[in-house]
């Protein structure tokens, strides 16, 4: 019965598709003034021209284009035994996204004739990285679409970066992001379909060893598998599809996530079947929301780029796929078992350093003629204008630490960082809001925008911290499919070319340049209360890393710790995203730093983070400021670039 209903569903999705389609056309041209096929231009008239050389192969393009998505999705799915792996949760499209932006900027010449292959090597070297994270931890599906977050959030930042500074190219970057379906000729079809045949025939070839990695690794060991190869031939599958659509038409999430869901709604389960129905699932969906694209672009003279809209299906996808996950259960490698000592004394140490290197940051200032010491009078001039912003900046990364901390513990998965939770794509979204219900929207209507949509987005994370049935480690998934739909609703935004998109872009930078004496001061006072009300749960923090039935058995509330944890973690990343914007990776590196160091037990990790997030972001600030003097760089870009070294030690560093 169930199976009956999605496939009726099925077949009124086709029908709308082709409805929405014909609806277009035959506006734009009626049905009888047609050209036939083939098409010879030089006697049609203009609209036929660009019916056949436009609307037309836009409708072919997008059925091929989300056909070798929804392929190398159930590719990827199927080779990691991951039901929410895709080219998006896997950070393999935001690497293409990048290799596209360097060269559009950089190296134009380049992208003559060599699009696809610079797609390609961006989103390889993408791939590369994630799975490297995934292999320390056998795979585990939760640490696979977490690295694949962060992976992505480097690679946006570094493109948004490179977008800031070169404004003249920021609307056709944003739309080529956005997934823009829109065609001149049948060669981007071709090159599809192309493409297609040779990802399918390849699978086809694949498909007796890829059913047997599904048993699991050691069956497919016995039974004459050699894992190392199947993996790296179906990862060149999948980073080839997914590279050739980018290179094609931009960016077009989720649609590898939804088309395989889709297959499995209706019922079929043998591996052969869903790796060869996801290509129809996925080019139906494409071409379906290509379709409500184009009806809502006529309707309220706006372009949204499809690829946008398609993201919006992310999020609730993720959400309703999360009881799926079953991570890979790692007890050797969960919580923090060594009782490591640090001295007190290294403790004082970094509090201590603290005021030191930002009094030396202050002293410091960047000349046309390079570093030079500041004298007392320009001290004292430059002072009022630059300790607001400093204070702001470290509190701001002592909250994002204190965060980051909490979740590491949580969870029990050292990639969990603030920006899992979501919390600061929420405020992204309510500052979007603010600035496009209010036109001339002030300071205190974007801080309620932000905090308002703050407050929603951890109001859906904590529903799901209160079930029982949801492990932690689901719980960054939740956050993840919450961060995947405000980044959609953002790109949609940005897409429609106004004003508004500088403002939500530059937001999207992060800065502390707008810091004031007293919302610094409000920070400060922040990160202080939050430090000291987490410290009064260093017992709950040591018992929850433990799994779930220790800490029961030790009289820990389960349901209430998980849920205040994750209120005081998403008030620290809310309160730092309201006033200086989303920071990236200082969640990340201060706990990880802290327990290099020897900073073990709970009290001391997050006292030591604390210090540890302030003194990142100090640091961050005054590079911000002087990397690319006159200009400022913003801060929450600089501190993703930091982060993308210490990204890659960890994923080289040996356990």
């Amino acid at each position: 019965m169930i199976a009956h209903r999605y496939s009726v569903a099925w077949l009124i999705g086709l029908a709308l598709a082709v409805i929405l389609f014909l609806q277009h056309a035959i506006a734009f041209l009626p049905l009888s003034a047609w050209p036939v096929f083939p098409f010879v231009p030089d006697g049609m008239t203009t609209q036929q021209v660009i019916l056949a050389y436009g609307v037309l192969p836009r409708g072919a393009v997008a059925i091929l284009a989300g056909a070798c998505l929804g392929l190398a999705g159930a590719l990827l799915q199927r080779l990691l035994r991951n039901p929410i792996a895709d080219p998006s949760t896997l950070g393999v499209s935001a690497g293409a996204q990048l290799a596209i932006v360097t060269a559009t900027l950089f190296y134009p010449a380049v992208l003559d004739g060599y699009r696809a292959l610079v797609a390609l090597a961006g989103a390889a070297i993408a791939t590369a990285l994630v799975f490297l994270l995934g292999w320390r931890r056998s795979f585990d599906p939760v640490t696979m679409v977490v690295s694949g977050l962060l992976v992505g959030i480097t690679c946006g930042a570094l493109s948004a970066a490179m977008t800031l500074s070169q404004g003249e190219y920021l609307m056709s970057l944003v739309t080529w992001n956005g997934g823009s379906l829109s065609q001149q000729d049948w060669s981007v079809a071709a090159t599809l379909a192309v493409e297609l045949a040779v990802g399918m025939l390849t699978t086809v070839a694949l498909m007796r060893p890829l059913t047997l990695v599904g048993l699991g690794d050691s069956s497919a060991k016995s039974l004459g598998v050699g894992l190392a190869g199947i993996r790296i031939a179906v990862a060149v599958i999948a980073v080839g599809l997914t590279a050739g659509v980018a290179a094609s038409v931009g960016l077009v999430s989720f649609v590898g996530l939804a088309g395989p869901a889709l297959v499995r709604g209706l019922g079929i389960r043998r591996p052969h079947a869903i790796l060869l129905a996801s290509p129809l699932a996925g080019g139906l969906l494409l071409w379906l929301c290509d379709g409500l694209v184009q009806l809502l672009g006529s309707t309220v003279s706006e372009t949204f780029p499809t690829g946008a809209m398609t993201a919006l299906i992310g999020g609730p996808l993720l959400l309703w796929l999360l009881p799926k996950v079953k991570p890979v259960e790692l007890h050797e490698q969960r919580g923090h078992t060594v009782e490591a000592r640090a001295p007190r004394a290294r403790l004082a140490i970094l509090f201590v350093l603290l005021p030191l290197v930002a009094l030396t940051v202050l002293l410091f200032a960047r000349t046309p003629a390079g570093f030079a010491l500041l004298s007392a009078q320009d001290f004292a001039d430059l002072l009022p204008m630059r300790w607001p912003r400093l204070l702001a900046s470290a509190a701001a990364g002592s909250l994002l630490a204190i965060s980051g901390a909490i979740l590491q513990r949580l969870t029990g998965n050292p990639l969990a960082s603030p920006e899992v939770l979501g919390v600061s794509g929420g405020a992204g979204v309510g500052f979007a809001a603010a600035i496009t219900i209010v036109p001339a929207a002030g300071v205190a209507e974007l801080f309620a925008g932000a905090g308002i949509g703050s407050l929603v987005v951890m109001i859906i994370v904590i529903a799901f911290a209160s079930q029982r049935h949801l492990s932690p480690e689901r719980l960054l998934l939740a956050g993840i499919a919450v961060s995947s739909l405000a980044s959609a609703v953002l790109s949609a935004l940005l897409a429609i070319g106004d004003q508004r998109s500088w403002q939500i872009l530059a937001w999207l930078g992060g800065s502390s340049s707008t810091a004031t004496p007293v919302s610094s001061i409000v920070l400060a006072a922040l990160a202080i209360l939050c430090t000291g009300t987490v410290l009064l749960f260093t017992r709950w923090l040591t018992l929850l890393p433990l799994g779930q039935a220790v800490p029961v058995a030790l009289g820990v509330p389960l349901r209430s710790a998980r849920i205040s944890m994750i209120v005081i973690a998403g008030l620290a990343t809310g309160a730092a995203s309201l006033l200086v914007g989303p920071l990236s990776f200082v969640g990340l590196m201060g706990p990880h730093i802290a327990e290099r160091a020897g900073f073990v037990r709970p009290a001391q990790q997050l006292l030591a983070s604390a210090a540890l997030g302030a003194l990142l972001m100090i640091i961050a600030d005054f590079g911000a400021r002087t990397a690319t003097f006159p200009y400022e760089l913003p801060l929450g870009l600089f501190a993703a670039l930091a982060g993308s070294p210490y990204l890659v030690w960890l994923i080289a560093r040996r356990r």
